[in-house]
Protein backbone atom coordinates (compact mmCIF):
# COMPACT_ATOMS: atom_id res chain seq x y z
CA UNK A 1 0.00 0.00 0.00
CA UNK A 2 1.12 3.54 -0.72
CA UNK A 3 1.98 5.67 2.27
CA UNK A 4 -0.70 8.09 3.44
CA UNK A 5 1.16 11.25 4.38
CA UNK A 6 -0.59 14.01 6.30
CA UNK A 7 -0.06 17.77 5.78
CA UNK A 8 3.17 19.20 7.16
CA UNK A 9 1.44 21.35 9.79
CA UNK A 10 -0.93 18.61 10.98
CA UNK A 11 -1.59 18.51 14.73
CA UNK A 12 -0.99 15.09 16.29
CA UNK A 13 -2.29 14.87 19.83
CA UNK A 14 -4.02 13.02 22.62
CA UNK A 15 -7.01 14.14 24.66
CA UNK A 16 -7.98 13.78 28.33
CA UNK A 17 -10.55 15.22 30.74
CA UNK A 18 -9.98 16.67 34.20
CA UNK A 19 -12.35 14.51 36.27
CA UNK A 20 -11.23 11.35 34.49
CA UNK A 21 -7.54 11.72 35.33
CA UNK A 22 -6.77 14.32 37.98
CA UNK A 23 -7.99 12.91 41.28
CA UNK A 24 -7.16 15.14 44.27
CA UNK A 25 -10.82 16.11 44.46
CA UNK A 26 -10.58 17.77 47.88
CA UNK A 27 -7.06 19.21 47.60
CA UNK A 28 -5.88 22.80 47.30
CA UNK A 29 -9.31 24.38 47.51
CA UNK A 30 -11.15 22.43 44.81
CA UNK A 31 -14.91 22.39 45.34
CA UNK A 32 -17.18 19.40 44.62
CA UNK A 33 -18.52 18.80 41.13
CA UNK A 34 -21.68 17.05 39.97
CA UNK A 35 -19.53 14.02 39.13
CA UNK A 36 -18.24 13.83 42.70
CA UNK A 37 -21.85 13.76 43.90
CA UNK A 38 -23.08 11.39 41.19
CA UNK A 39 -20.24 8.87 41.51
CA UNK A 40 -20.67 8.76 45.30
CA UNK A 41 -24.38 8.00 44.93
CA UNK A 42 -24.92 4.22 45.29
CA UNK A 43 -25.82 2.47 42.07
CA UNK A 44 -24.76 5.23 39.69
CA UNK A 45 -21.35 3.91 38.61
CA UNK A 46 -19.88 0.47 38.01
CA UNK A 47 -18.68 -1.03 41.28
CA UNK A 48 -19.27 2.34 42.99
CA UNK A 49 -16.12 3.68 41.33
CA UNK A 50 -15.35 7.39 41.73
CA UNK A 51 -12.84 9.88 40.37
CA UNK A 52 -11.45 10.60 43.84
CA UNK A 53 -7.99 9.37 42.79
CA UNK A 54 -8.45 8.46 39.11
CA UNK A 55 -4.93 8.53 37.57
CA UNK A 56 -3.58 10.89 40.24
CA UNK A 57 -2.55 13.22 37.41
CA UNK A 58 -2.76 16.18 39.80
CA UNK A 59 0.39 14.85 41.47
CA UNK A 60 1.93 12.92 38.57
CA UNK A 61 1.45 15.44 35.77
CA UNK A 62 5.18 15.89 35.17
CA UNK A 63 5.61 12.18 34.42
CA UNK A 64 2.55 12.30 32.19
CA UNK A 65 4.00 15.20 30.21
CA UNK A 66 7.15 13.12 29.72
CA UNK A 67 4.99 10.28 28.38
CA UNK A 68 3.49 12.72 25.88
CA UNK A 69 6.85 14.13 24.92
CA UNK A 70 8.22 10.64 24.33
CA UNK A 71 5.15 9.83 22.24
CA UNK A 72 6.03 12.74 19.98
CA UNK A 73 2.73 14.62 19.98
CA UNK A 74 2.75 18.31 19.11
CA UNK A 75 -0.60 19.12 20.76
CA UNK A 76 -2.45 18.08 23.92
CA UNK A 77 -6.15 18.59 24.49
CA UNK A 78 -7.02 18.68 28.19
CA UNK A 79 -9.85 20.17 30.20
CA UNK A 80 -9.81 22.52 33.15
CA UNK A 81 -11.85 21.65 36.23
CA UNK A 82 -14.25 24.53 36.83
CA UNK A 83 -14.60 23.61 40.57
CA UNK A 84 -10.82 23.82 40.90
CA UNK A 85 -10.86 27.40 39.61
CA UNK A 86 -14.11 28.77 41.08
CA UNK A 87 -15.18 26.27 43.76
CA UNK A 88 -18.71 27.65 44.13
CA UNK A 89 -19.16 28.16 40.39
CA UNK A 90 -19.23 31.95 40.77
CA UNK A 91 -17.44 34.40 43.01
CA UNK A 92 -14.18 33.61 44.76
CA UNK A 93 -11.34 32.41 42.54
CA UNK A 94 -9.06 29.68 43.86
CA UNK A 95 -5.47 30.74 43.21
CA UNK A 96 -4.03 27.25 43.72
CA UNK A 97 -6.27 25.87 41.03
CA UNK A 98 -5.02 28.38 38.49
CA UNK A 99 -1.44 27.70 39.56
CA UNK A 100 -1.80 24.01 38.73
CA UNK A 101 -2.80 24.73 35.14
CA UNK A 102 -0.16 27.47 34.91
CA UNK A 103 2.52 24.88 35.64
CA UNK A 104 0.99 22.36 33.24
CA UNK A 105 0.80 24.84 30.36
CA UNK A 106 4.38 25.97 30.91
CA UNK A 107 5.62 22.38 30.97
CA UNK A 108 3.77 21.56 27.76
CA UNK A 109 5.21 24.56 25.96
CA UNK A 110 8.68 23.66 27.20
CA UNK A 111 8.14 20.22 25.66
CA UNK A 112 7.03 21.79 22.33
CA UNK A 113 3.45 20.60 22.88
CA UNK A 114 0.69 23.09 22.03
CA UNK A 115 -2.06 23.20 24.67
CA UNK A 116 -5.65 22.90 23.44
CA UNK A 117 -7.77 23.84 26.45
CA UNK A 118 -11.35 22.63 26.91
CA UNK A 119 -13.15 24.77 29.47
CA UNK A 120 -15.99 22.36 30.22
CA UNK A 121 -15.79 18.57 30.15
CA UNK A 122 -18.83 17.83 32.32
CA UNK A 123 -17.59 18.64 35.86
CA UNK A 124 -20.05 21.41 36.76
CA UNK A 125 -19.53 22.82 40.27
CA UNK A 126 -22.11 21.18 42.55
CA UNK A 127 -22.98 24.60 43.98
CA UNK A 128 -24.39 25.57 40.58
CA UNK A 129 -26.32 22.33 40.26
CA UNK A 130 -27.88 23.13 43.63
CA UNK A 131 -29.26 26.28 41.97
CA UNK A 132 -30.69 24.36 39.02
CA UNK A 133 -27.57 23.44 37.09
CA UNK A 134 -27.69 23.87 33.33
CA UNK A 135 -31.47 24.15 33.53
CA UNK A 136 -30.86 27.56 35.10
CA UNK A 137 -30.09 30.27 32.55
CA UNK A 138 -27.78 31.96 35.08
CA UNK A 139 -25.34 29.07 34.67
CA UNK A 140 -24.55 30.32 31.16
CA UNK A 141 -23.49 33.66 32.60
CA UNK A 142 -21.47 31.90 35.28
CA UNK A 143 -19.66 29.99 32.53
CA UNK A 144 -18.74 33.23 30.77
CA UNK A 145 -17.33 34.52 34.07
CA UNK A 146 -15.31 31.32 34.47
CA UNK A 147 -14.04 31.59 30.86
CA UNK A 148 -12.90 35.14 31.61
CA UNK A 149 -11.02 34.02 34.72
CA UNK A 150 -9.17 31.22 32.94
CA UNK A 151 -8.39 33.14 29.76
CA UNK A 152 -7.14 36.15 31.72
CA UNK A 153 -4.63 33.89 33.47
CA UNK A 154 -3.61 31.52 30.66
CA UNK A 155 -4.50 33.45 27.52
CA UNK A 156 -0.99 34.82 26.99
CA UNK A 157 0.19 31.25 26.32
CA UNK A 158 -2.93 29.26 25.38
CA UNK A 159 -4.12 30.16 21.89
CA UNK A 160 -6.45 27.24 21.13
CA UNK A 161 -9.68 27.10 23.14
CA UNK A 162 -12.65 24.74 23.16
CA UNK A 163 -15.66 26.03 25.07
CA UNK A 164 -17.65 22.84 25.66
CA UNK A 165 -17.13 19.13 25.21
CA UNK A 166 -20.14 17.24 23.83
CA UNK A 167 -23.09 19.36 24.99
CA UNK A 168 -25.44 16.62 23.73
CA UNK A 169 -24.01 14.29 26.38
CA UNK A 170 -24.22 16.92 29.13
CA UNK A 171 -27.84 17.69 28.26
CA UNK A 172 -29.42 14.43 27.21
CA UNK A 173 -27.41 11.80 29.10
CA UNK A 174 -27.25 14.01 32.18
CA UNK A 175 -30.76 15.45 32.28
CA UNK A 176 -32.92 13.06 30.19
CA UNK A 177 -31.52 9.52 30.18
CA UNK A 178 -29.94 10.07 33.60
CA UNK A 179 -26.90 7.81 33.19
CA UNK A 180 -24.52 10.76 33.57
CA UNK A 181 -24.34 13.44 36.25
CA UNK A 182 -26.49 14.97 37.58
CA UNK A 183 -28.73 11.98 36.80
CA UNK A 184 -32.00 13.76 36.09
CA UNK A 185 -34.60 12.22 33.77
CA UNK A 186 -36.83 14.77 32.07
CA UNK A 187 -36.86 15.57 28.35
CA UNK A 188 -38.07 19.15 28.76
CA UNK A 189 -35.29 19.85 31.24
CA UNK A 190 -32.74 18.32 28.87
CA UNK A 191 -33.84 20.52 25.97
CA UNK A 192 -33.64 23.67 28.08
CA UNK A 193 -30.25 22.48 29.33
CA UNK A 194 -29.01 22.00 25.78
CA UNK A 195 -30.05 25.55 24.94
CA UNK A 196 -28.34 27.02 27.99
CA UNK A 197 -25.15 25.09 27.16
CA UNK A 198 -25.18 26.56 23.65
CA UNK A 199 -25.83 30.01 25.10
CA UNK A 200 -22.88 29.54 27.49
CA UNK A 201 -20.71 28.68 24.49
CA UNK A 202 -21.90 31.75 22.61
CA UNK A 203 -21.27 34.06 25.56
CA UNK A 204 -17.78 32.65 26.17
CA UNK A 205 -16.44 32.99 22.61
CA UNK A 206 -16.01 36.80 22.61
CA UNK A 207 -14.69 36.69 26.19
CA UNK A 208 -11.94 34.29 25.14
CA UNK A 209 -11.05 36.44 22.15
CA UNK A 210 -10.85 39.56 24.31
CA UNK A 211 -8.62 37.97 26.94
CA UNK A 212 -6.48 35.73 24.70
CA UNK A 213 -5.32 37.83 21.78
CA UNK A 214 -5.01 36.19 18.35
CA UNK A 215 -6.50 32.98 19.71
CA UNK A 216 -8.58 30.34 17.95
CA UNK A 217 -11.89 29.29 19.48
CA UNK A 218 -14.09 26.27 18.78
CA UNK A 219 -16.55 23.84 20.31
CA UNK A 220 -16.44 20.04 20.38
CA UNK A 221 -19.52 18.02 19.41
CA UNK A 222 -20.01 14.26 19.50
CA UNK A 223 -21.27 13.48 16.01
CA UNK A 224 -22.25 10.24 14.30
CA UNK A 225 -23.85 9.33 10.99
CA UNK A 226 -27.22 7.69 11.60
CA UNK A 227 -27.86 4.51 9.61
CA UNK A 228 -31.27 2.83 9.27
CA UNK A 229 -31.36 -0.79 10.43
CA UNK A 230 -33.28 -1.73 7.26
CA UNK A 231 -34.22 -0.01 4.03
CA UNK A 232 -37.82 0.45 5.18
CA UNK A 233 -39.29 3.96 4.97
CA UNK A 234 -39.93 3.91 8.72
CA UNK A 235 -36.30 3.12 9.54
CA UNK A 236 -35.07 5.71 7.05
CA UNK A 237 -37.20 8.32 8.80
CA UNK A 238 -35.94 7.09 12.18
CA UNK A 239 -32.35 7.62 11.01
CA UNK A 240 -33.20 11.15 9.87
CA UNK A 241 -34.72 11.94 13.26
CA UNK A 242 -31.72 10.48 15.07
CA UNK A 243 -29.52 12.76 12.97
CA UNK A 244 -31.70 15.68 14.04
CA UNK A 245 -31.51 14.72 17.69
CA UNK A 246 -27.78 14.00 17.89
CA UNK A 247 -26.20 16.11 15.17
CA UNK A 248 -28.36 18.84 13.66
CA UNK A 249 -29.84 20.01 16.99
CA UNK A 250 -26.38 21.40 17.80
CA UNK A 251 -24.77 21.97 14.39
CA UNK A 252 -27.65 24.01 12.98
CA UNK A 253 -27.80 26.71 15.68
CA UNK A 254 -24.01 26.95 15.95
CA UNK A 255 -23.83 27.62 12.22
CA UNK A 256 -26.62 30.18 12.22
CA UNK A 257 -29.63 28.13 11.14
CA UNK A 258 -31.57 27.97 14.39
CA UNK A 259 -33.03 24.71 15.63
CA UNK A 260 -34.06 22.21 12.93
CA UNK A 261 -37.73 22.64 12.07
CA UNK A 262 -38.28 18.92 11.54
CA UNK A 263 -37.60 18.33 15.25
CA UNK A 264 -40.18 20.89 16.40
CA UNK A 265 -42.84 18.27 17.21
CA UNK A 266 -40.74 16.82 20.07
CA UNK A 267 -37.62 18.80 21.01
CA UNK A 268 -38.95 22.12 19.77
CA UNK A 269 -41.81 21.97 22.24
CA UNK A 270 -39.39 22.49 25.12
CA UNK A 271 -37.08 25.21 23.79
CA UNK A 272 -37.13 28.21 26.18
CA UNK A 273 -39.34 31.10 25.01
CA UNK A 274 -36.39 33.50 24.98
CA UNK A 275 -34.34 31.21 22.69
CA UNK A 276 -34.78 33.33 19.57
CA UNK A 277 -32.98 36.27 21.14
CA UNK A 278 -30.02 34.00 21.95
CA UNK A 279 -29.46 32.67 18.44
CA UNK A 280 -27.10 35.43 17.31
CA UNK A 281 -24.79 34.78 20.27
CA UNK A 282 -24.92 31.01 19.75
CA UNK A 283 -23.95 31.48 16.09
CA UNK A 284 -20.90 33.64 16.81
CA UNK A 285 -18.44 32.60 14.07
CA UNK A 286 -15.88 29.99 15.10
CA UNK A 287 -12.30 29.34 14.09
CA UNK A 288 -12.76 25.57 14.09
CA UNK A 289 -15.17 22.76 14.88
CA UNK A 290 -14.06 19.90 17.10
CA UNK A 291 -15.52 16.52 16.15
CA UNK A 292 -15.60 13.55 18.51
CA UNK A 293 -16.31 10.40 16.50
CA UNK A 294 -16.36 6.83 17.74
CA UNK A 295 -19.11 4.95 15.85
CA UNK A 296 -22.20 5.39 13.68
CA UNK A 297 -25.68 5.11 15.15
CA UNK A 298 -27.69 2.18 13.76
CA UNK A 299 -31.35 2.76 14.53
CA UNK A 300 -34.85 1.46 13.90
CA UNK A 301 -38.31 2.92 14.19
CA UNK A 302 -40.47 2.22 17.24
CA UNK A 303 -43.83 3.58 18.45
CA UNK A 304 -43.74 7.00 20.13
CA UNK A 305 -44.98 5.26 23.27
CA UNK A 306 -41.59 3.52 23.42
CA UNK A 307 -39.48 6.56 22.55
CA UNK A 308 -40.65 10.18 22.16
CA UNK A 309 -38.61 10.43 18.98
CA UNK A 310 -39.84 7.11 17.62
CA UNK A 311 -36.26 5.86 17.43
CA UNK A 312 -34.13 3.30 19.25
CA UNK A 313 -30.63 2.00 18.62
CA UNK A 314 -29.97 -1.64 17.87
CA UNK A 315 -28.93 -3.92 20.72
CA UNK A 316 -25.44 -5.41 20.78
CA UNK A 317 -26.82 -8.75 19.58
CA UNK A 318 -28.65 -7.04 16.72
CA UNK A 319 -25.51 -5.21 15.68
CA UNK A 320 -23.48 -8.42 15.73
CA UNK A 321 -26.19 -10.18 13.70
CA UNK A 322 -25.98 -7.33 11.19
CA UNK A 323 -22.25 -8.03 10.78
CA UNK A 324 -20.69 -5.29 12.86
CA UNK A 325 -17.53 -5.77 14.93
CA UNK A 326 -18.03 -4.23 18.36
CA UNK A 327 -15.64 -2.70 20.89
CA UNK A 328 -15.85 -3.35 24.63
CA UNK A 329 -18.36 -0.48 24.74
CA UNK A 330 -20.52 -2.43 22.26
CA UNK A 331 -19.91 0.31 19.69
CA UNK A 332 -19.67 -0.75 16.03
CA UNK A 333 -16.32 -0.28 14.31
CA UNK A 334 -16.95 1.60 11.04
CA UNK A 335 -13.98 3.73 9.91
CA UNK A 336 -15.68 4.70 6.63
CA UNK A 337 -18.35 6.52 8.63
CA UNK A 338 -15.69 8.98 9.82
CA UNK A 339 -14.89 10.06 6.26
CA UNK A 340 -18.61 10.26 5.53
CA UNK A 341 -19.17 12.43 8.60
CA UNK A 342 -16.27 14.80 7.91
CA UNK A 343 -17.19 15.32 4.26
CA UNK A 344 -20.84 15.90 5.19
CA UNK A 345 -19.88 18.55 7.79
CA UNK A 346 -17.59 20.25 5.27
CA UNK A 347 -20.28 20.24 2.60
CA UNK A 348 -23.24 21.22 4.78
CA UNK A 349 -21.68 23.66 7.27
CA UNK A 350 -18.26 24.67 5.87
CA UNK A 351 -16.37 25.32 9.13
CA UNK A 352 -13.07 27.14 8.60
CA UNK A 353 -11.19 24.20 10.09
CA UNK A 354 -12.01 20.84 11.68
CA UNK A 355 -10.15 18.88 14.33
CA UNK A 356 -10.91 15.32 15.31
CA UNK A 357 -10.84 16.11 19.02
CA UNK A 358 -11.55 12.51 20.12
CA UNK A 359 -11.35 9.13 18.44
CA UNK A 360 -10.44 5.83 20.04
CA UNK A 361 -11.73 2.56 21.44
CA UNK A 362 -12.00 0.40 24.53
CA UNK A 363 -11.02 -3.26 24.46
CA UNK A 364 -10.25 -5.89 27.08
CA UNK A 365 -6.59 -5.12 27.70
CA UNK A 366 -4.37 -7.46 29.71
CA UNK A 367 -1.05 -6.52 31.26
CA UNK A 368 1.44 -9.40 30.90
CA UNK A 369 5.07 -8.93 31.94
CA UNK A 370 4.70 -5.18 31.65
CA UNK A 371 3.30 -5.34 28.13
CA UNK A 372 -0.15 -4.89 26.58
CA UNK A 373 -0.59 -6.32 23.08
CA UNK A 374 -3.65 -4.44 21.84
CA UNK A 375 -3.79 -5.40 18.18
CA UNK A 376 -7.51 -4.58 17.91
CA UNK A 377 -6.90 -1.00 19.02
CA UNK A 378 -4.10 -0.63 16.49
CA UNK A 379 -6.42 -1.90 13.75
CA UNK A 380 -9.12 0.53 14.88
CA UNK A 381 -6.72 3.48 14.83
CA UNK A 382 -5.23 2.47 11.51
CA UNK A 383 -8.68 2.32 9.91
CA UNK A 384 -9.81 5.66 11.29
CA UNK A 385 -6.58 7.48 10.50
CA UNK A 386 -6.90 6.15 6.96
CA UNK A 387 -10.44 7.54 6.79
CA UNK A 388 -9.20 10.89 8.08
CA UNK A 389 -6.54 10.97 5.38
CA UNK A 390 -9.17 10.19 2.73
CA UNK A 391 -11.27 13.10 4.02
CA UNK A 392 -8.33 15.48 3.66
CA UNK A 393 -7.78 14.22 0.11
CA UNK A 394 -11.46 14.98 -0.57
CA UNK A 395 -10.97 18.60 0.44
CA UNK A 396 -11.99 18.56 4.12
CA UNK A 397 -10.02 21.19 6.10
CA UNK A 398 -8.97 18.68 8.76
CA UNK A 399 -6.14 20.23 10.78
CA UNK A 400 -5.45 17.67 13.48
CA UNK A 401 -6.24 14.41 15.25
CA UNK A 402 -6.46 13.93 19.02
CA UNK A 403 -6.51 10.29 20.05
CA UNK A 404 -8.74 9.35 22.96
CA UNK A 405 -6.95 8.79 25.22
CA UNK A 406 -3.45 8.99 26.63
CA UNK A 407 -4.01 6.59 29.52
CA UNK A 408 -6.73 4.38 30.94
CA UNK A 409 -8.86 6.41 33.33
CA UNK A 410 -12.23 6.85 35.04
CA UNK A 411 -14.74 6.07 32.30
CA UNK A 412 -17.72 7.90 33.79
CA UNK A 413 -20.59 5.54 34.70
CA UNK A 414 -18.43 2.59 33.62
CA UNK A 415 -15.93 3.42 36.35
CA UNK A 416 -12.62 1.66 35.81
CA UNK A 417 -14.12 -1.24 33.86
CA UNK A 418 -13.32 0.18 30.40
CA UNK A 419 -9.86 1.00 29.08
CA UNK A 420 -9.45 3.50 26.22
CA UNK A 421 -5.81 4.45 26.80
CA UNK A 422 -2.71 3.80 24.72
CA UNK A 423 -1.00 3.67 28.12
CA UNK A 424 -2.16 1.05 30.61
CA UNK A 425 -2.85 2.39 34.11
CA UNK A 426 -2.31 0.06 37.04
CA UNK A 427 -4.71 1.77 39.44
CA UNK A 428 -3.31 0.03 42.53
CA UNK A 429 0.20 1.42 42.00
CA UNK A 430 -0.49 4.23 39.47
CA UNK A 431 2.26 2.78 37.30
CA UNK A 432 1.87 3.61 33.59
CA UNK A 433 2.70 0.97 30.96
CA UNK A 434 2.76 2.06 27.29
CA UNK A 435 0.78 -0.39 25.17
CA UNK A 436 1.67 -1.59 21.68
CA UNK A 437 -0.75 1.08 20.39
CA UNK A 438 1.43 3.75 21.99
CA UNK A 439 4.35 2.56 19.88
CA UNK A 440 2.11 2.39 16.81
CA UNK A 441 0.94 5.98 17.29
CA UNK A 442 4.50 7.10 18.03
CA UNK A 443 5.51 5.72 14.63
CA UNK A 444 2.57 7.37 12.86
CA UNK A 445 3.51 10.74 14.36
CA UNK A 446 7.20 10.26 13.55
CA UNK A 447 6.40 9.47 9.92
CA UNK A 448 3.49 11.96 9.73
CA UNK A 449 1.38 9.24 8.20
CA UNK A 450 0.52 5.60 7.74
Amino acid sequence: MAKQIFPDNFRWGVATASYQIEGAVTEDGRGPSIWDTFSHTPGKTYNGDTGDVACDHYHRWQDDVKLMQNLGINAYRFSIAWPRIIPQGTGRVNAKGLEFYDRLVDALLAASITPFVTLYHWDLPQALEDKGGWDNRDTANAFAEYAYTVARRLGDRVKDWITLNEPWVSAFLGYYVGVHAPGRQDLATAVRTAHHLLLAHGLAVPVLRDESKACRVGITLNLSPAYPATDSAADEEAAHRQDGYLNRWFLDPIFGRGYPADMSDVLGLHVPPEAEQDMAAIATPLDFLGVNYYFPEIVKAVPRSVSPLGVVGLSADEKIAAGYELTAMEWPVVPSALKELLTRIHHDYAPKAIYITENGCAYEDHLVDGKVHDAKRIAYLEGHLGAAHEAIAAGVPLRGYFLWTLMDNFEWAYGYSRRFGIVYTDYATQTRYPKDSYTFYQTVIGENGL
